[in-house]
């Protein structure tokens, strides 16, 4: 945490820090996603010395976080299904996208 951080925020570094381990990210990244997210905060709110006007301007990363969380995963990725449909044999594999490749495999 940066010098001169309040109580508030050592918590909520600690906080974040936590639910990204507990996601199964590094401790590093962990670490690097709070330190971001709890310096964006101290931006937002005036705590820190300078801000760039993206931290002053965009969404607040708690809403962020609370219109994301509740999107699902979005399924497989075209890799994921990719390599399902060649150990299934599809032909034709090679020129499909990620939708095409999903049909295919019943999804």
């Amino acid at each position: 945490m940066p010098q001169g951080s309040s109580p508030k925020r050592e918590r909520q570094y600690e906080h974040i820090k936590a639910g990204a381990k507990q996601r199964g990210e590094s401790t590093g990244r962990a670490e690097e996603i709070a330190a971001r997210t709890v310096n964006k905060e101290r931006a937002r709110s005036g705590e820190a010395k300078t801000a760039s006007r993206t931290s002053k301007q965009d969404m607040p990363s708690s809403r962020r976080g609370g219109l994301r969380s509740h999107s699902g995963s979005g399924g497989p990725t075209y890799e994921q299904l990719y390599s399902e449909a060649r150990s299934r044999n599809v032909k034709g594999r090679s020129s499909m996208n990620k939708a095409q490749l999903a049909r295919a495999l019943g999804r």
